[in-house]
């Protein structure tokens, strides 16, 4: 894997450096000293994993990634801060990585990297993320999208059904459905959004997911049997 170390602190460029030297499937492309600097490289340059700092001058981190648009490589934070964790994970970004950084935990970040460009077939993208981020006891939880089989409102909280537990999430039901592929997602009523591909059977009116009946509304009956694809 091709990485690009990108920080406006030499130091802090070199630690890096030699954190990478001793991981076998990682490979030093490059390093930049500015946000600009590395977005003119990658318009060039093939990188599969960016190890980016978020505070720097002119342009941070987090308005690199958001530049990069929908193809970019696996973007890894590395800051002194933690204050920005949330405002990265909603950008899908792979790891969030407090500076200075343990050797361990580099290794962790750098195989969920892997992990991430193995699943995809070209580049990461971010249209067809294969996970979210949610809090779950003051934490940041990782989950994977195919494990998602439908969300529910529940007033000011979400109902995230997976396939072996649920979540409580304080969020919108319209704000996870921003973040969700939505070849993969539908809302199917106000208070419900369904994985399509976990949809066993359609009932009286209501869909069967996991012995689950999910009401269905009738302003999104037509989308829902053109999505899937009725005779």
């Amino acid at each position: 894997m091709n990485c690009l170390i990108v920080d406006d602190n030499k130091m802090a460029r070199t630690a890096m450096k030699q954190l990478a030297s001793h991981v076998d499937q990682l490979h030093v492309a490059g390093e930049c000293s500015s946000a600009m600097e590395a977005y003119n490289l990658l318009q060039k340059e093939k990188i599969d994993v960016l190890l980016l700092d978020i505070e720097m001058p002119g342009m941070s981190g987090l308005e690199l990634t958001r530049n990069l648009g929908k193809k970019r490589p696996v973007i890894i934070f590395t800051t002194v801060k933690k204050d920005y964790a949330v405002e990265a994970f909603e950008l899908n970004v792979a790891d969030y990585l407090i500076k200075p950084v343990n050797p361990a935990r580099f290794i962790q970040a750098i195989e969920k990297a892997k992990e991430i460009l193995e699943s995809s077939n070209d580049e990461y993208q971010v249209s067809d993320t294969e996970f979210i981020f949610i809090r779950d006891n003051g934490s940041l939880k990782r989950i994977r999208t195919e494990e998602i089989l439908f969300m529910e409102a529940m007033g000011d909280y979400v109902k995230l059904h997976t396939l072996q537990k649920f979540h409580a999430i304080h969020s919108t039901l319209k704000a996870l459905e921003e973040k969700l592929p939505p070849s993969r997602f539908m809302r199917v009523h106000r208070s419900y959004i369904v994985a399509l591909d976990k949809i066993e059977a359609i009932e009286d009116g209501n869909i069967i997911i996991q012995k689950n009946a999910i009401p269905v509304a009738d302003t999104y009956r037509t989308a829902l049997n053109n999505k899937l694809n009725l005779l």
